[in-house]
């Protein structure tokens, strides 16, 4: 039988433990626990329960506040400690093991400070080797560990949630190999380990709270960009870069890199590791690697990974892919993402005319540059993602003016003055909400935007916006593209995180697509779904 070996005092060894050694019983009545019980704790409870561990799960909220995730244990024996009064230390007295969520960590405010203290004591036992001390491990590190599958890890400031889902549409065109899609985007991988073989791709979006809590890297790893974002968590530009470069030194040495060579910070990690490099830029690529030539997307030589037969991956006549017009999602800063998922596609080995066929039905993701609907002239766009500035200053290079934004929310503690510049370049008005509305008008203000209001809520930011962006499509007559004249757009950028009036971003994103229905009388969007809940 394979085992997973324990230590003298029934410690989990992570080191060896294996999928095989799972389905073999290795977690059979071993004590563990998972710290959180959000998406993320839900899912490593199920999986570890259908493994036959006793798990106990730790949160401080209440029952009461926790009723749909209890619900969906589906019945599975599982303890639940929570609330405020519950030790979070006695929950792993006697485990084997503790999994914690991303959120959960003893380095950042995001955890609550009793809790990080208790894990700080854990750290601090586990690496001076007291005995009886329980493993420790994040989700995404534990998934890693267990993976029989080639893993694609996507990161960045910004774009990091288009490129992943571009990656996974493009590695979609191979049918010998399914794809699958989770991490930070908001599908926990862990339960979905025991159908994962080594046939199958693996595309993990991973944000700057998962990356810090890794061990093992992906195959490849794949930068969009890093710039100031989270300042509020990690206090310096230095540390928010020192989290985000983890993703490169860990990177798989039979693997490659996949970096923007367009950002600066991203390009100097070329020289981490041993994994080969390639290089994307919107312009004449480098040797082996992507870009732009003549309105086309062209490789430059890429060479296949070797689990996809090494050699040079296949292209067209002239190193191209597909003419640039082809793609579906809007923008210069979405060009690059999708360079960077049709360089992944080409390391493994998937043929130029699956990428180009699958590269141009993709239309892009929830919350982020989504067209939510076209009304009487006015396109309402949903980037509730655009938390941070150079993501907004993207969204309004995008489209056409007139465009009305619509920003706002908890301040993130990140220099807004270049994005005011821009918005009073670019908008024709601003409607803000939330906690930074006063600090947004004022820089706006400086910055020249003529035009600025406030409203209290989603709905009446949405009204307001509607009622400016049709003035001003009005005012500008024909002079652009349209049936009837020129587009206006009203864009939902926030350039701020959701957490004073939504649970997430893509609560706000559900309550602005909800607001775009009543002003078009009820009428439904072309984007009703609603996405899994995610980080802002």
């Amino acid at each position: 039988m394979l085992m997973t070996r324990r230590s003298t005092d029934g410690v989990i060894d992570l080191d060896t433990l294996s999928m095989a050694a799972i389905r073999a019983g290795v977690l059979e009545d071993r004590p563990v626990t998972v710290l959180g019980f959000a998406r993320t704790g839900l899912a490593t409870a199920r999986f570890l329960a259908d493994a036959g561990a006793r798990v106990t799960i730790y949160d401080r909220r209440s029952r009461g506040e926790l009723e749909p995730s209890i619900a969906s244990l589906g019945g599975r024996s599982v303890r639940l400690a929570l609330g405020p009064d519950v030790v979070a230390a006695s929950t792993w007295a006697d485990a084997a093991l503790v999994v914690t969520s991303p959120s959960i960590t003893p380095d950042y405010p995001t955890t609550e400070p009793t809790l990080r203290a208790a894990l700080a004591d854990l750290v601090t036992a586990r690496s001076t080797a007291v005995a009886g001390t329980p493993a420790l491990v994040s989700e995404p590190d534990l998934f890693l560990r267990l993976c029989p599958a080639p893993t694609i890890g996507v990161t960045g400031t910004k774009g990091k949630t288009t490129t992943a889902s571009f990656t996974a549409a493009v590695l979609d065109g191979n049918p010998a190999h399914p794809v699958m899609l989770g991490g930070n985007i908001g599908l926990p991988l862990i339960e979905r380990l025991p159908e994962l073989t080594t046939d199958h791709r693996v595309v993990i979006e991973l944000s700057e709270l998962q990356l810090p809590t890794l061990s093992r890297g992906t195959m490849v790893g794949v930068y969009t960009n890093v710039t100031a974002d989270h300042l509020d968590r990690h206090g310096s530009m230095a540390a928010y870069r020192r989290v985000k470069r983890r993703l490169a030194e860990l990177v798989d040495p039979g693997g490659a890199l996949v970096l923007n060579a367009e950002d600066p910070v991203v390009a100097a990690y070329a020289g981490l590791g041993t994994a080969p490099t390639i290089l994307y830029r919107l312009e004449r690529p480098v040797a082996g690697g992507v870009g732009v030539v003549d309105d086309w997307i062209v490789a430059a030589a890429v060479q296949r990974l070797p689990i996809a037969g090494g050699g040079s991956a296949a292209t067209g006549p002239g190193g191209r892919i597909m003419p640039v017009d082809e793609l579906a999602i809007p923008g210069r800063h979405n060009l690059r993402n999708a360079l960077a998922g049709i360089a992944t596609a080409l390391l493994f080995g998937v043929a130029p005319d699956a990428i180009r066929r699958q590269a141009a039905g993709f239309t892009g993701v929830e919350h982020r540059l989504e067209t939510v609907a076209v009304l009487h002239g006015v396109r309402f766009v949903n980037d509730s993602q655009g938390t941070q500035p150079d993501a907004v200053i993207a969204a309004l290079e995008a489209f056409p003016p007139p465009i009305v934004l619509i920003a706002g929310g908890r301040d993130k503690g990140v220099d807004l003055r270049p994005l005011a510049k821009v918005v009073a370049a670019r908008a024709e008005a601003a409607v803000l909400i939330g906690e930074s509305a006063d600090a947004l008008a004022a820089l706006f203000a400086e910055a020249g935007l003529e035009r600025i209001e406030q409203a209290d809520s989603m709905t009446a930011a949405v009204a307001l916006a509607a009622r400016i962006a049709s003035a001003a499509r009005d005012d500008a007559g024909d002079a652009g593209s349209g049936p009837t004249g020129r587009i206006a757009t009203v864009l939902l950028s926030p350039a701020a995180a959701s957490f004073d009036m939504f649970i997430d971003y893509a609560a706000r994103g559900r309550a602005f697509k909800e607001a775009v229905r009543a002003v078009g009388g009820g009428a439904p969007t072309n984007a009703d779904s609603a996405a899994p809940d995610g980080t802002a």
